[in-house]
């Protein structure tokens, strides 16, 4: 594995401790594949776990970070690419696109991934000379308390489950399950909707930041994909203003919404080509990105098993999905 100057910042547990530490934890089979393993109430790929653990216990949050948190696959390419222009856009020239040069998972960094990365991220945790954009998909309750008590900014999105799950089959038999039987969806929906899931349960990590968006509506901005989908002018601004990079003009809106569009993207040579994560190929992270793809493969049965889990977890603090 790559030795990452992102993390060699973060101090990381004695490894005699991790490994005591995993053999009283409690430990699923994810998807009959990998073992997991569940810690603060979540569950977790061992060495995710261990970068969680580092991270919360060490990251030095900086009062003018930009923090992108999501649940996986719920349409985290596309917020990073955004943001990430949105940040830019006033440091560079117009012919000049960032997103050309490497895969946007390079770029924004999800910090608990990169001990599986294939070349080193330029972000130094301990260069505070300019914001830093960073991504994580750790549940609420696991970030470091000096984000939750910084000055730093956090962008949320969120999916519909039915569509989450989905995107995430497909991501996950794109690499997993290569010329092989895809996993069975119905395990796959068994283990969505009892939480045995990697990072956990996607309803209790969406609700956690959807309530806590709503005590401190200016540290955390809660985004929908739907909602993108429909109107992506109007959240692109709502993104802008609240990481205090408000556009000029239309044409600038225009710009970033094309720069960052799904068929651009999948269709750039950095995108089409290389692995930015070990046996991750940069081409699976673009699919079809479209709303209501789940009525493609989802019976009638496992729809409703995931729409009562939803309404039981969502509607009783008015969140819907």
């Amino acid at each position: 594995m790559a030795n990452l100057s992102l993390n060699s910042t973060l101090t990381t547990p004695n490894r005699d401790n991790d490994e005591k530490s995993l053999e009283d934890l409690p430990k699923a089979r994810f998807w009959q594949t990998i073992d997991i393993y569940r810690w603060e109430n979540s569950w977790f790929e061992p060495g995710l776990m261990k970068t969680a653990m580092a991270f919360r216990s060490s990251f030095p949050a900086q009062d003018d970070d930009i923090f992108l948190a999501s649940h996986v696959k719920t349409g985290t390419t596309w917020l990073k690419s955004l943001s990430l222009c949105i940040m830019q856009k006033n440091h560079q020239k117009h012919d000049f696109d960032i997103l050309t040069t490497e895969s946007p998972h390079f770029h924004v960094p999800t910090i608990e991934s990169t001990i599986y990365a294939t070349k080193p991220s330029q972000i130094d945790l301990h260069d505070a000379s300019s914001p830093r954009l960073l991504h994580t998909h750790l549940p609420y309750a696991v970030i470091p308390d000096s984000i939750k008590n910084s000055g730093s900014k956090i962008v949320y999105i969120a999916r519909n489950p039915k569509d989450t799950l989905i995107s995430n089959w497909h991501f996950l038999n794109s690499i997993m399950k290569q010329n092989q039987e895809p996993f069975p969806l119905e395990m796959a929906v068994d283990c969505f909707c009892s939480g045995v899931y990697l990072y956990g349960s996607f309803f209790d990590h969406v609700l956690e930041y959807w309530l806590e968006s709503k005590k401190r509506p200016e540290k955390i901005l809660f985004l929908k994909y739907e909602e993108m989908k429909s109107d992506p002018k109007r959240e692109v601004l709502k993104i802008a203003e609240f990481l205090g990079k408000p556009f000029e003009n239309e044409r600038e809106v225009d710009e970033v919404l094309w720069r960052c569009s799904l068929e651009r993207l999948k269709n750039l040579e950095v995108n089409k080509n290389g692995s930015f994560l070990f046996y991750v190929p940069n081409s699976s992270y673009f699919r079809k990105g479209v709303v209501g793809d789940w009525k493609n493969y989802l019976t009638s049965e496992m729809e409703e098993r995931i729409n009562q889990t939803s309404r039981r977890k969502f509607e009783a603090f008015g969140l819907f999905l």
